[in-house]
């Protein structure tokens, strides 16, 4: 088995083009690439865990390195110690990303010593594009194809049917 092996969470409600293009270059880093969405069951998030699941698996299908695994109620380290994880892959957009990932990675270190974190900054065209942002123009009626994998909008019109 090969060592190589990487670790991206998130909630990815919903996956945007931001997320999908670090998850494409970190696939090229690794052997194996899990896409873990984290979510907490006791929260209710804006589409439910099986849509964002069948949203990130459908944008990351021609990634043949690439599996998506869903958990609750864990810690990441514990995920990517059942998971043979060698590295966690965080993606940075500002500095404040920075902070806020750093202050994960504190204790992801203590926790999990033999777990390293490398961070991918976001392309200048993702910059800005976040989930928060997204779920805020849906709300308001506005056009999102621009910023999230159409897999997102395939869900988005199931969840309307429901």
């Amino acid at each position: 088995m090969s060592d190589k092996i990487g670790l991206f969470t998130g909630s990815f409600d919903p996956i945007t083009n931001g997320h999908l293009d670090l998850i494409e270059r970190a696939s090229k880093l690794f052997d194996k690439l899990y896409v873990g969405i984290f979510y907490n069951p006791h929260k209710a998030g804006f589409l439910p865990i099986e849509s964002r699941r069948k949203a990130v698996e459908t944008a990351v299908q021609h990634l043949k390195n690439v599996e998506v695994v869903a958990s609750h109620d864990e810690l990441v380290v514990d995920l990517a110690k059942k998971l043979g994880v060698k590295v966690l892959v965080r993606g940075l957009r500002n500095a404040a990303d920075l902070q806020y990932e750093a202050s994960f990675d504190y204790y992801n270190h203590r926790l999990a010593t033999e777990i390293d974190t490398i961070y991918l900054h976001s392309r200048l065209e993702h910059v800005f594009v976040s989930s928060s942002a997204v779920r805020e123009l849906l709300k308001f009626g506005q056009d999102i194809r621009a910023y999230v994998p159409s897999s997102v909008l395939k869900e988005l019109k199931n969840e309307e049917k429901n």
